[in-house]
């Protein structure tokens, strides 16, 4: 399984408006009922079932498409598992010395492809892009929507 850990500062210098735990939380609950105005590359997010503290929804992304049971354990963390077993992130707000964290953590695996193989290393090295640029994306997303007023 090709896995990855990121972090960003929700925060960082210069950054304006400065977002709350509140806001982000409200951000990461409003991306996992509907992640397109969230996540670059994503194409389809349709809710099929909705709890209080759980969503099932299908997702295609980069052109893949999975079911998804996310569970949110409010206010830190959103968990997402794809249902067919091949996958899952976590987005985890924590606190640092530097203030407020995203941490977008995952592991994946790829059709055809033999974990812990140089292979699986390469692919997932050539999605890394799109991983790390969603931690970035929902936060400009947050950023704008409290900017704005919405959250």
């Amino acid at each position: 399984m090709y896995s990855l850990s990121y972090s960003i500062a929700v925060n960082p210098r210069g950054a304006s408006p400065v977002l709350t735990r509140d806001q982000v939380w409200r951000g990461l609950e409003m991306k996992a009922a509907n992640a397109l105005p969230f996540v670059n590359g994503m194409s389809q997010c349709d809710v099929l079932e909705r709890t209080d503290d759980t969503i099932t929804r299908e997702v295609t992304f980069l052109g893949s498409t999975h079911r998804e049971f996310i569970t949110l354990f409010a206010p830190v963390k959103v968990q997402f598992e794809r249902m067919d077993g091949t996958g899952w992130i976590d987005n985890v707000i924590s606190e640092s010395e530097d203030g407020l964290l995203l941490t977008f953590t995952f592991g994946v695996t790829f059709p055809g492809v033999e974990p812990g193989t140089p292979q699986e290393a390469a692919h997932g090295d050539t999605m890394r892009g799109a991983y790390i640029g969603a931690v970035g994306a929902t936060l400009d997303r947050v950023r704008k929507m409290a900017t704005a007023g919405e959250i």
